[in-house]
This record gives C-alpha cells, structure tokens and sequence, in this order.
C-alpha cells in the first residue's frame, strides 16, 4: 500500500504566472500537463493574447485586469490551490527558461523532505547563465540568509514547490520578486520552514542559437536594490546581527542531489 503521507502528481498544482508570455507559454503549460493534471495559468494583465494561447488545454486560466506583479499573481495561483484543497503548490516561470521535466524532481525531493520548500536551483552549467545575473543571484542568497537565517541555494529561482502549510499563510508583504523572497524568510520565522534545493539547468539563448526567449522581466539592479532594502529592514528591526551572523554560518544550502 502507497504511503499516504507521499505527495502523488494529483496532490498539487503547477502554478505558472505569466505576463506577455505569447512566445513560449503554450509549450510551458504542455510541457507542465504531462506530468501534472492539475495546471493554474496567472495572466498578469497581459496584452499579447498570452491567455489566448492556452484557451484550449485543460487549465485553469486566471486574469487579472492589469498588471499587478508577480507576487500577486503567486498570491493567487496559492489561493486557487488551497481553494481547491490541493497540498501543495509547483511553480515555474512562463518564459520557458524552466523544463517541466524537473517538476518530479522537485516533488519527489519534497518527499523526501517533507515540510520543505523545495528550490529547483540553477546549478547546472553555470557558465551558460549571463554574468550579471549570477552575481545577482548569488548576492540575493547573501541577503535572503539573513532573514531566513540559514544558506539557500539560488533564492531567486522561480522553479520552486511550496507545501500546504507555506501557501496557506497570509499577510506575506512584498510585491513582485519581493515576493519571492519574503515567503522564504515568513515561511522560516512563523512555521519554521527549511529550503532544499535540487540542482536544475535552466535555459538560455545560446551563442550562434536561433532559440528564443523574451528578455527577462527581472531587473537585477532595479530588484535586488528593492529586495535588498527589504531584507536589510527587517535585520536591523530583528538586531542580534552577531548571533544571526554566526548562525548563518552554521547552517549551509542543503542540496538534494538525486
């Protein structure tokens, strides 16, 4: 008999927000179908027909009228699967640059580690990822710890599973990729919650290549600035720097590398 503490694919949801997403979202959510039935498209106010392109799949598609950010458009992707009674929620990002193929990966891993986040981090090939957007995330990593008070491996990756527990909690502040980085650090002082995280490859326009992607909507300069006085705030508001200081040190990224 099946552990019934086991997550199955039927248990969760693939979450996927999306703004102006027309050149890749249908082969993202196809790709997402295979291997989970239960698909929530987030239309952030898009303007490109992105909704259009994935009308005829069997997903749930919600709207919002205008753009209201990417930490809103999670909000409700979370809301639609609790709503639904749904134990936990798989995201990915609508540009491609995730492979739907690592979704097991991550669930099986959450599994294994149950009231985990469980982060898909972009570890593999690293010299394939733009400069600039690696010392980003590196540097996002340095200031999430902070809050968290333990190492995460890529805390900037939107390729993630959140359990039940984590997408049911409210008042989480922080809008855009903000947001993204505050449901680690809440996650971590109001339940306790730890980061796994599961080495991925994500996808980039190679040299010489005709594949395509729509430039990012992450700003590194411009977002780790507002993620970064975020987090600063809350230290300062925590004090005990020392402490934490010697406390990060004491607690490592904890890689599943299976």
């Amino acid at each position: 008999m099946a552990d019934p503490r086991m997550l199955r694919p039927d248990d969760v949801a693939v979450v996927i927000p999306a703004l102006n997403e027309a050149l890749r979202i249908r082969e993202v959510v196809s790709g997402a179908l295979e291997f989970f039935p239960h698909v929530i498209v987030v239309d952030d106010g898009s303007d490109d027909g992105t909704a259009d392109l994935v009308a005829d799949l069997p997903v749930t598609v919600l709207r919002h009228a205008q753009r209201s950010g990417k930490g809103q458009a999670l909000r409700s992707g979370f809301a639609e699967a609790a709503r639904r009674g749904l134990h936990g929620v798989l995201t990915m990002d609508g540009d491609g640059q995730h492979a739907a193929a690592d979704l097991p990966r991550l669930l099986a891993s959450a599994n294994r580690h149950p009231g985990c986040i469980v982060i898909g981090a972009r570890l593999r090939k690293r010299a394939s990822q733009p400069l600039l957007r690696r010392l980003a995330n590196e540097f996002g990593d340095w200031g999430v710890a902070w809050g968290t008070h333990y190492q995460v491996a890529d805390s900037q990756s939107g390729q993630r599973f959140y359990p039940a527990d984590v997408i049911a909690m409210r008042e989480v502040p922080g809008e855009d990729f903000v947001f993204e980085a505050q449901v680690l650090i809440s996650a971590a002082r109001q339940l306790g919650t730890r980061c796994v995280s599961v080495p991925i490859e994500s996808r980039y326009r190679a040299p010489g290549s005709d594949e395509c992607f729509r430039p990012s909507h992450f700003r590194p300069l411009r977002d780790l600035t507002r993620i970064t006085t975020h987090i600063v705030r809350l230290a300062l508001r925590h004090g005990h720097v020392r402490q934490v200081h010697r406390t990060i040190r004491a607690h490592p990224p904890v890689i599943d590398e299976r």
